[in-house]
Formats: C-alpha cells, structure tokens, sequence
C-alpha cells in the first residue's frame, strides 16, 4: 500500500523511548514530521535522525514537531536518543503494524532479518492529512529533507 498527499494519515498508538504511550492524535493540532527507520545504532539511521536533531530548532520555529519511529525496542531506543541527544521522541514499532500501515515495511531484509521498517518521510497537517510522503526502497539512501522542509512551509 502506497500512501499519497491529499490522504488520511493512518492512526497509531506506539510507545516511546520513555515508556510513554504515543499517538497521531497527540500532535492533531500541529504539523508533524514523521521518520521511519530501519535500525538503531546503524550509519544511515544515525545520520538521518541527526539531521533533524540537527534542523530540530527549525522546525520548532515553524510550528512542527517531529517523531521518528523503528522496530527496536523502546528500551534499544533510549539509549539510541541518550547516545545522539535527539530532542523529539523515538517511538517501537515492535509488533509492526506502523510500519506496513503507512507502506513503510520490508518483509525481508538484509543478514535474513525479517519485518523491518523502510527509511521513510511522511509530513502530516493539523488535520492529519498527509501533505509529503516518501518511502525508499535502499536502506543506504536518505529521505529529501529539502522536500520535507518545503511541505512544511507550504
């Protein structure tokens, strides 16, 4: 399933990095980023949710929060936030229905891994409508922030 600008957002109840239970309906009256990821502690992971600790300022600025999502455990997650500071919460997708809700799933990937989450974009709007979505299909390649920065400020 392919998600597309102009739809509804799919719901979510995931739990944070803090043991916090999460969902789309949290952020209904804010713009929100959200980034898939396949692993923590990974070279292309790590530098993709950096870029956004890094932008993180800038988006705050416009009104946007951010929230990045992966199979790992919340409990791999803390220490993942904790090693790269990262300002916005990382919430598990252990059980994987995020992740394929929103198209953003590999059924098999690499070293035989199986159910892990695709490296994907999505911006939502205040009323839960996808306004940018973008799912890769190479691990080793990294979202269009430039993309992401101008849905959100359109």
């Amino acid at each position: 399933m392919t998600l597309t600008p102009g739809q509804k957002a799919p719901d979510f109840k995931l739990y944070s990095s803090e043991l916090k239970e999460v969902s789309l309906s949290d952020y209904s009256s804010k713009k929100l980023i959200i980034h898939f990821f396949p692993m923590a502690f990974t070279g292309v992971c790590t530098e993709q949710l950096c870029t956004m600790r890094d932008s993180f300022g800038y988006y705050e600025g416009l009104g946007a929060e951010i929230v990045a999502i992966s199979v790992d455990s919340p409990f791999t997650l803390a220490k993942f936030k904790e090693d790269n500071h990262y300002q916005f919460p990382l919430l598990s997708d252990f059980n994987k229905e995020t992740s394929q809700a929103y198209g953003a799933y590999y059924e098999d990937f690499v070293f035989g891994l199986k159910g892990v989450a695709k490296r994907a974009a999505f911006v939502i709007d205040e009323n839960q409508t996808i306004l940018y979505a973008e799912v890769l299909e190479a691990a080793s390649e990294l979202p269009n922030f430039d993309a992401i920065k101008k849905a959100i400020t359109n």
